[in-house]
């Protein structure tokens, strides 16, 4: 195994940090692998927030979901979807582009998930811990606000960053599904009852399948904070799907 691909294996989210700081020179770094990253079209459809006021940082800690260490990062990235710069560069041109569509929207999501997994690989590389907080989607209209975003613009994902404590470093990270489990060959294959159950064995603990499920369903999958990103989305797809209607 690779010490890339064993890297791969050993990193997991870090949610604990230390009082040591970034450098400048880490900081270079890890926001220069994210540019590396692959793009559509050499498009690079993400624009990248740092946010180095502490106040904004405590405002996001709120907003995504009450969580304080975020306040905490040493590092904090948000990954825009931008659909709004290419419209600046094409009227420059005197031309008369089209708005942005959900397809648009969609493939500039990718392009920034994706520099932001370089940013997340290349900060392991250095010894820096990093989570991702997705409820950066929520609250639409506060977020907005804090952070200037055009009309195009999206909050895809938001990235922390900071050198982990040695109980950090020495937590066990979740257990993966097999390979069996995840991968389908040559197209979509749906899971028997049987497979279902066989993929949960040992994760369940003392509970059963049912009583498990359960709870995961609704700490998560109806949890309020879902709820909110999905309402949130909404109110960005609506003005990409306008364009069509």
């Amino acid at each position: 195994m690779s010490e890339m691909i064993k890297a791969l294996h050993q990193r997991k989210s870090v949610r604990v940090f230390t009082e040591r700081k970034i450098s400048a020179k880490e900081r270079e770094q890890i926001l220069g692998a994210a540019l590396q990253a692959p793009s559509a079209g050499c498009q690079l459809l993400y624009t990248i927030i740092d946010i180095t006021d502490q106040d904004k940082k405590e405002k996001l800690a709120e907003l995504c979901d009450h969580q304080p260490f975020i306040a905490k990062a040493k590092l904090v990235l948000i990954f825009c979807a931008d659909c709004q710069k290419w419209l600046t560069f094409y009227e420059e041109a005197g031309l008369t582009p089209r708005k942005p569509g959900s397809g648009d929207l969609l493939l500039a999501v990718e392009d920034a998930v994706i520099a932001a997994q370089n940013a997340v690989t290349a900060a392991e590389s250095l010894g820096i811990g990093s989570c991702y907080i997705g409820d950066v989607m929520e609250n639409a209209e506060e977020m907005k606000k804090l952070l200037n975003l055009p009309e195009y613009v999206y909050p895809a994902c938001m990235l922390v960053f900071g050198y982990p404590t040695r109980q950090q470093k020495e937590r066990k990270k979740p257990e993966r599904f097999a390979l069996s489990h995840m991968v389908c060959e040559n197209a979509y294959e749906s899971k028997s009852s049987e497979e279902i159950r066989v993929m949960f064995q040992g994760k369940t603990g003392v509970q059963s399948y049912e009583e498990w499920m359960e709870a995961f369903w609704k700490r998560k999958y109806e949890s309020d904070f879902s709820n909110e990103m999905n309402r949130s989305m909404e109110v960005y797809l609506k003005k990409f799907q306008r364009n069509y209607h």
